[in-house]
């Protein structure tokens, strides 16, 4: 069974192709020089990018693997969550490569993806696993009990993590994207430098850090722009202690609730080293298996896509030419995800 996933949610326009054996080619045109200038992504210049990206990468993911779209036995895309404009050149495309090929069409949750980097490479992790999708627009902690079940514990209530660490960094004027910025400054100071807030909300499994932002956001303006310069590291090693132990916090409460051993990250924060150490430590304390992606995997791309699609075509989940986008996209029912989905216009 060979997959071709497109993936175009923000600023990344990606191909891959996957079969049986596992990953046969993934291809990623970045659009980080083109948003940087602008110290963010400007969604009208990411669409108008994914028009002119989306076929090279096609072409260049299709000769990696050595087919064509004569070989394929499926279409997959993401359809959200993500930027309305970009979701649909990536949709679009999709949708006339699988009618070209007389192919099912399979749309994959953005979410949904970044939880599949973790079964890029086998054997992947057991069931039931604990997942944490640590991102630039979502902090979920998740049960999964198997392919495609899935139920959500927790959310952020407002910034997520990947956020929090983009504005804060802006604020210190790092260069963009301010995440990885951070986190290598960090890397270099003092995380008790600064005594920052823990928004633990009760002991419940949501997230909030907008306070903390907040807070950062006083000591800069306390610190003035000497001593901000001079202190940097310990403020970024700072900040991102107070992020990273939230965030390991409450994966560790919601394991405990739930009674899974098994853990799993991915995201774009999840390439985040002082996420990953302190969660590692965590789990090895306690006796859980923690499953993290390769760096490449954690950040946007169409592996991921293509991997949770080949999973659910085998459950016998596809969609049809109806599939529309969404820029809030919750996971898929169980049912929804074994099942044919119809589209609105099919509906119609």
């Amino acid at each position: 069974m060979v997959v071709l996933a497109l993936e175009s949610s923000c600023d990344e326009t990606a191909a891959a192709v996957f079969d049986d054996s596992g990953l046969r080619a993934s291809q990623v045109a970045s659009q980080l020089a083109a948003h940087a200038a602008f110290g963010g992504v400007v969604p009208e210049l990411a669409s108008r990018m994914h028009l002119e990206a989306l076929t090279p990468v096609v072409r260049a993911a299709l000769d990696e693997a050595g087919c064509t779209v004569a070989d394929l036995d499926a279409v997959a895309v993401t359809h959200g969550p993500g930027l309305v404009g970009a979701l649909l050149v990536g949709l679009c495309a999709a949708k006339g490569l699988a009618w070209r090929a007389g192919v099912p069409l399979v749309g994959v949750n953005h979410l949904e993806g970044h939880i599949y980097s973790n079964f890029l490479e086998p054997p992947g992790p057991d069931f039931p696993l604990l997942v944490l999708i640590a991102s630039g627009g979502h902090s979920d902690l998740l049960l999964m009990r198997g392919h495609g079940d899935y139920e959500v514990l927790g959310r952020a209530r407002d910034d997520a993590a990947g956020e929090a660490f983009d504005k804060v960094a802006r604020v210190m004027g790092l260069p963009y994207p301010g995440g990885p910025a951070l986190d290598e400054l960090a890397e270099q100071g003092d995380p008790k430098a600064f005594d920052l807030p823990r928004a633990r909300l009760g002991g419940e499994l949501e997230f909030s850090f907008s306070g903390l932002k907040t807070a950062l956001v006083r000591v800069v303006e306390e610190l003035g722009p000497e001593q901000m310069a001079a202190r940097l590291p310990d403020l970024c090693a700072s900040f991102r202690a107070a992020v990273v132990d939230v965030l390991v916090e409450k994966t560790v409460a919601a394991a405990r609730a739930t009674g899974a051993t098994n853990i799993a990250v991915c995201g774009g924060v999840a390439a985040n080293r002082g996420l990953r150490a302190a969660l590692g430590e965590a789990c090895a304390r306690r006796g859980y298996t923690l499953s993290a992606p390769p760096l490449r995997w954690c950040t946007d791309n169409a592996a991921m896509i293509a991997c949770a699609a080949w999973h659910r075509l085998r459950a016998g989940g596809r969609d049809s030419l109806g599939l529309d986008v969404a820029s809030g996209q919750p996971l898929p029912s169980a049912a929804a995800w074994a099942g044919t989905v119809v589209g609105a216009a099919d509906a119609r």
